[in-house]
């Protein structure tokens, strides 16, 4: 395996090993009572797998385990389990030259980038998801090769279960993977905790447990536990029969954190087809990429300091500096007299400034003394770095890491943005304030979290494409709330009594919405973002 320079093998390898109560629940129910079971490990690691089935006297009939590092391939080995080969190999090429099949598959794979692999191990990745007619592109993990080489080792009625990282359930490069999970087989479970259960890396894990069967049907369940010790008090009986059929549109998983209630509602507005996306009225992209915000965006001092005046630009920099839903020319000022980065810095060629502007060439030549046109954003551009791409200025405002929800905010100082927030461009008849009051609905920040994607500190972020996709209650009279949707923000009211305000206003008076909807909606929102922040008050297991 290709390693890189001031990395932990560690890293490189993506091994964080399986903590014994997950490997002993797994193969509790992946062998179910069932006896002379052959069994693959693909990645065995220094062996928790294997010490399970030892330990718990499972009935198998053979083991293959697979394990790349000769060290912990030794370390399996020294286990001496009858009938069990072990494999020091890339399970890669492994999975494309074996003829056996398995009975059951059962890992924690590695969480490793596909730039971390050599060319061999991306040519034998790559033609693993060809057998599949999946697509394998350089945002692809590891630990998804994995998955797909595994279910092409079953037979008829076989099962796997991995430890795998939440973000099968929510990432774009995921996708075409729970795709073909969700065709090719008929039971999925998928159990998520409350509390982290690597305490060395903020990385959430779910179990996936999947099982293949001879029927045409495909279910699918989602299980929240505490922790990796509350386990041992899961009713098996709920992991053999899961009730929620697999709607083989819908993109991501967590939408299967809903109970059947709250699912049934979401399909239904869904079917209806009378609530927009934001799509329909406007665009998104991220923000400028400047190579090097340290440099681009600079506070008063700097540019007086360097007599910039004339190519410092009006910059909203950050989103904590969006204090309402109306980015004002006062905001602007707040911000400015408070020593914050607004302005942004938009510089001719090299040759023009060096002829009408010395003090501002020194800024560049003091740039590069230190080393910013060598970053790859900014060393693409050439002897031009310091001139910075795509400056264009939005109408509105989205923010792209979110705590408590995201923001959508109208841009009245005609300010540039960063990439640490979306730039919104407003379609041509539709009224800017009507759209970013819009937003503020239960109902799209239900979507937010739905579409949108988190991480163990429990941070939500969205990027353009997936903002794009949330459900829209526009209508043009809610124009009208601007005004009073700012001033809420600006008093520091708390969301919920915002969205009882807009909540009467969007959904029900605009969109016919009963009582009963609306509370629906507010309480998916609930749900799924209290579960995203409790990634950030509930470290370790």
């Amino acid at each position: 395996m290709k390693l890189i320079k001031n990395a932990t093998n560690q890293k490189l390898r993506g091994g964080f090993y399986t903590p014994e109560p997950i490997a002993d629940f797994i193969l509790k129910w992946a062998f179910n009572g069932s006896r002379g079971q052959d069994i693959l490990e693909p990645s065995c690691g220094d062996g928790v797998f294997l010490e399970s089935i030892r330990n718990n006297s499972f009935p198998y009939k053979s083991i293959t385990a697979v394990e790349i590092e000769k060290e912990e391939a030794k370390k399996s080995e020294n286990l001496n389990l009858k009938s069990t080969e072990i494999i020091n190999s890339d399970f890669h090429e492994f999975c494309n030259k074996t003829k056996k099949r398995f009975d059951i598959v059962v890992g924690n794979p590695p969480y490793i980038r596909y730039q971390y692999f050599d060319k061999k191990q991306q040519k034998e990745a790559a033609n693993i998801f060809n057998k599949v007619d999946l697509k394998y592109s350089k945002l692809t993990n590891a630990w998804v090769s994995f998955v797909v080489g595994s279910s092409l080792l079953l037979k008829d009625n076989g099962k796997i279960g991995f430890v795998l990282p939440a973000e099968l359930l929510q990432v774009s490069y995921a996708k075409t993977l729970r795709n073909y999970l969700s065709h090719y087989f008929n039971k999925i479970n998928i159990i998520s905790f409350k509390k982290l259960v690597f305490p060395d890396i903020q990385q959430e894990v779910v179990l996936l447990l999947c099982e293949k069967n001879d029927t045409d049907k495909h279910l699918i369940e989602h299980m929240e536990i505490e922790d990796a010790s509350k386990l041992k008090d899961v009713d098996f009986t709920l992991l053999k029969s899961p009730k929620k059929e697999i709607d083989f549109q819908e993109n991501k998983w967590t939408f299967y954190f809903l109970d059947q209630e709250e699912i049934d509602f979401l399909e239904k507005l869904k079917k209806l087809n009378n609530i927009p996306k934001i799509k329909d009225y406007a665009s998104n992209e991220v923000g400028i990429t400047t190579g090097k915000n340290d440099f681009f965006t600079v506070t008063e001092s700097t540019v007086k300091e360097y007599k910039m005046e004339k190519y410092a630009k009006p910059l909203m920099g950050r989103s904590v500096q969006l204090k309402g839903v109306n980015f004002s020319k006062k905001d602007w000022n707040d911000n400015r007299k408070n020593g914050a980065r607004v302005f942004l810095l938009v510089f001719p060629e090299r040759e023009k400034l060096a002829k009408e502007n010395k003090r501002a060439m020194e800024y560049i030549l003091m740039g590069e003394k230190k080393g910013y046109q060598n970053g790859y954003k900014c060393r693409i551009r050439g002897e031009e770095w310091h001139i910075a791409p795509s400056l264009k200025i939005s109408e509105a405002f989205f923010t792209r890491q979110n705590h408590l929800f995201p923001k959508m905010v109208v841009n009245t100082n005609n300010a540039y943005t960063t990439d640490t927030v979306h730039r919104v461009f407003i379609k041509k008849g539709t009224n800017v304030k009507a759209f970013v009051a819009s937003f503020y609905n239960s109902l799209s920040l239900a979507f937010s979290e739905i579409v949108g994607r988190s991480y163990g500190g429990g941070v939500l972020e969205l990027m353009p494409n997936e903002v794009e996709e949330i459900l829209f209650p526009y209508k043009k009279e809610h124009a009208e709330m601007i005004e009073k949707l700012d001033a809420m923000f600006r008093k520091g009211k708390n969301i919920d009594e915002i969205l009882e305000y807009s909540d009467e206003v969007i959904l029900k008076k605009g969109f016919g919405f009963s009582n009963r909807e609306v509370k629906l909606a507010n309480n998916i929102w609930k749900k799924l973002s209290r579960r995203r922040l409790n990634r950030k008050n509930n470290k370790k297991c």
